[in-house]
């Protein structure tokens, strides 16, 4: 496979099983040509044991991908991944159109269906500081959306508004010293994000958000992995609920736990049976706050499960595998590519 799709410009098809619990079940596909940059050892492995020591290079992605659910939610996006100068320059790029079924919970956490959809575009240029793991860069985030709610308007939607453009600039601050961007092993990602939403930038409403994040997976022994995280959102201003912070965990309904600003973490604890699998457990929890609930109030979201990964393509380190997990109230299951931690 990793000769295949490195030396034979092969492209991978991915089946997309969709079991987020916000959208329901459903299938897609993605079709993906990896490749690597200029300069790049096309013989690396991303094994333990082909690659001890030295960190894999970051694969270029392009690929095209649509999916649909059982609740009439669907989505098809266009994305491309890049680098340059020995990974010193990092582009990133996704155009897609969405239609989703998704609940709003409120100040009850009593579900209330409504319909999301439109045109998105992201866009994000990182540039490395020297000989340093440190990228800044700026973001550019627009999302022209319509929202229908399905029986009435919540009582905690004061001025709903259903046309909606959400267009951000941002500036990005990453710290990256992972040995493998799909499945690290050792190493720290963090990202702290900055962003503003403008009539000059093409939005329709003025406001902020500010993220901070960090994934940090450090060995223990010769077959097991920890990994950290933390995870954080905040918000100001004139912002759609949509577009507000919310807590994201496996077993955890995406957007069920949505507010002004949220606080996460979470802990896997990883088994590498062999070479080529690996099973895994985790748990986390998080909690949305600043608007309808005080952070004492506030709900706890939290969830809990298993998982097991495959190495699917060698030379660069991707995985695929499934988690189960335990939330508030349900089960889910994911199929997984690589770390769910992005």
């Amino acid at each position: 496979m990793s000769n295949f799709l490195l030396r034979s410009n092969g492209v991978l098809p991915v089946p997309i099983f969709i079991t987020e619990p916000a959208i329901g079940y459903g299938l897609g596909v993605a079709l993906l040509h990896f490749s690597l940059p200029d300069g790049a050892d096309v013989d690396q492995s991303a094994s333990p044991d082909g690659n001890p020591d030295g960190k894999t290079a970051r694969p270029n992605i392009t690929g095209i991908a649509g999916f649909a659910t059982g609740t009439h939610s669907w989505g098809a996006a266009a994305l491309h991944t890049h680098s340059w100068d020995d990974d010193r320059i990092r582009y990133t790029g996704i155009i897609g159109k969405i239609n989703l079924q998704l609940s709003y919970y409120g100040v009850q956490q009593q579900a209330r269906s409504y319909q999301l959809d439109g045109f998105a575009m992201f866009h994000e240029l990182l540039f490395r500081l020297g000989e340093s793991r440190w990228y800044v860069g700026p973001r550019y985030t627009f999302f022209d959306s319509h929202t229908r709610f399905d029986f009435g308007l919540p009582t905690d939607h004061g001025n709903f508004t259903a046309d909606q453009r959400v267009a951000k600039g941002g500036l990005v601050t990453s710290y990256d010293s992972r040995d493998n961007n799909f499945y690290p092993s050792s190493g720290t990602y963090a990202q702290f994000v900055a962003e503003f939403a403008r009539g000059g930038l093409g939005s329709t409403s003025d406001f902020e958000v500010q993220s901070a994040k960090a994934f940090h997976w450090m060995p223990l022994g010769e077959r097991w992995v920890l990994g950290l995280r933390v995870d954080s959102g905040f918000s100001q201003g004139n912002i759609p609920f949509f577009a507000q912070p919310f807590v994201v965990l496996r077993g955890v309904p995406a957007a069920k736990y949505q507010d002004r600003n949220q606080l996460t973490t979470e802990v896997e604890l990883r088994w590498n049976v062999t070479p080529d699998w690996s099973v895994l457990g985790f748990s986390g929890v998080g909690r949305a706050y600043g608007n309808l609930h005080s952070f004492s109030d506030a709900p706890v979201a939290y969830g809990f499960g298993a998982g097991f990964r495959y190495l699917l393509v060698r030379k660069i380190g991707l995985t695929m595998g499934i988690d189960i997990a335990r939330g508030p109230g349900q089960n889910a299951f994911y199929i997984q590519i690589g770390s769910p931690w992005r």
